[in-house]
C-alpha cells in the first residue's frame, strides 16, 4: 500500500484559517505529478498548532480534493492515546485511506508505553496505520523491538516512517519485521540509501515544491536504477538539505512554496517567518533550480 512517494503537505493559511483554494491547487499539483499519496496534518502541516476542529477540517478537505485520485494518509497521532483515537476514528469516518501516527512526544513514555499506545489505537480503527518515529521531535524513538512487536501483534499496523536519520536503523528494522511490513524514509536526502537497504518509499517534504523530481527519484530507486537515482540525488541535494537546515520544518518549505505564488507564507506561532538573511539564502537556492 505504501510503496512509492507520499507528500507531507503544508497547511496553507490565509488570515488565520485554512486557505481552501490554495490547498486544493496544491493537491491537484501533487496528483498531476503522479504522487502515490498525500499526508495532511503531519509535522509539515503544522499539526501541533491546529485545534481538533481545524485538524479534521484539513483531513476532510484533503479527502474531498484528492477525490480518490491519490491516497490520503491522515496525520492523526497525538501524545494522548485518547486524542489519537478520536482523531483517527474521525479521519476514518471522513474517508481517509490510512493513518500516520507520530511517536508520543513530550511525556517520554517507555517502550512498553509506546507499544500499548499504538496497540490501543490500532484496536480502535480499521485503517492501515503507519508508525512515525522521529526522535528529534518526540525525544524518544519507537524501538526496533517495539516496531517488530507491533508489526506482529497488530494486523493493521503495516508500515513505519523512519525519520531518525540513521541508515543502520533501516538495516536493523529489515531484520526484525515481517517481510510484508513496509519501511519508508522520512528524510528526503536519505531516500536513496534507505531504499537501497530495503525501504519501499518516501514521505517527502520537498515534494510540496518539486513533486515530479521526488517521484522520479523514488521510482528510479525502486526500479534498481541507482546510477540515475544518484545523479538526481547529487543534483538536488543542496535544495533538499536547504529546505531542512535554514529553519525548523515547515518554515523553509512553506516559504519556498509561497515564493512560487502557490500560497501565503503565513505560519502559526510559535513558528515565525524566515529572517531576511535566511530568506535571501533560500531565494538563491531556488534560483539555482529555476524555481524562483
Amino acid at each position: 500500500m505504501f510503496k512509492g512517494t507520499f507528500t507531507a503537505l503544508i497547511t496553507p493559511f490565509r488570515n488565520g484559517s485554512l486557505d481552501h483554494e490554495a490547498f486544493k491547487k496544491l493537491i491537484d499539483q501533487q496528483v498531476a505529478a503522479g504522487i502515490t499519496g498525500i499526508v495532511p496534518v503531519g509535522t509539515t502541516g503544522e499539526s501541533p498548532t491546529l485545534d481538533s476542529e481545524e485538524h479534521l477540517e484539513v483531513v476532510k478537505a484533503a479527502v474531498e480534493y484528492a477525490a480518490k485520485r491519490t491516497l490520503v494518509v491522515a496525520g492523526t497521532g497525538a501524545n494522548s492515546t485518547t486524542e489519537a483515537i478520536h482523531l483517527t476514528q474521525a479521519a476514518e469516518k471522513a474517508g481517509a485511506d490510512a493513518s500516520l501516527q507520530v511517536c508520543p512526544y513530550y511525556n517520554k513514555p517507555s517502550q512498553e508505553g509506546i507499544y500499548q499506545h499504538y496497540k490501543t489505537i490500532a484496536a480502535n480503527t480499521s485503517l492501515p496505520v503507519m508508525l512515525y518515529s522521529v526522535p528529534s521531535r518526540s525525544v524518544v524513538e519507537i524501538g526496533v523491538e517495539t516496531v517488530a512487536r507491533l508489526a506482529n501483534d497488530c494486523p493493521n499496523i503495516v508500515a513505519n516512517k523512519e525519520a531518525g536519520g540513521s541508515v543502520d536503523r533501516i538495516n536493523q528494522l529489515i531484520q526484525a519485521v515481517p517481510d510484508d511490513f513496509q519501511l519508508l524514509s522520512g528524510d528526503d536526502p536519505l531516500t536513496l540509501p534507505f531504499i537501497s537497504c530495503g525501504a519501499v518509499g518516501l514521505v517527502s517534504v520537498a515534494a510540496n515544491l518539486i513533486p515530479e523530481v521526488m517521484v522520479n527519484l523514488v521510482n528510479r530507486c525502486l526500479e534498481g536504477q541507482f546510477d540515475e537515482a544518484l545523479e538526481l540525488q547529487k543534483r538536488y541535494y543542496p535544495l533538499l538539505t536547504g529546505l531542512m537546515s535554514l529553519d525548523s520544518n515547515p518554515v523553509p518549505i512553506k516559504t519556498a512554496v509561497s515564493l512560487l505564488g502557490h500560497c501565503t507564507d503565513e505560519l502559526r506561532l510559535p513558528l515565525t517567518n524566515l529572517p531576511e538573511e535566511k530568506l535571501q539564502k533560500l531565494k538563491t537556492i531556488l534560483k539555482t533550480y529555476s524555481l524562483a
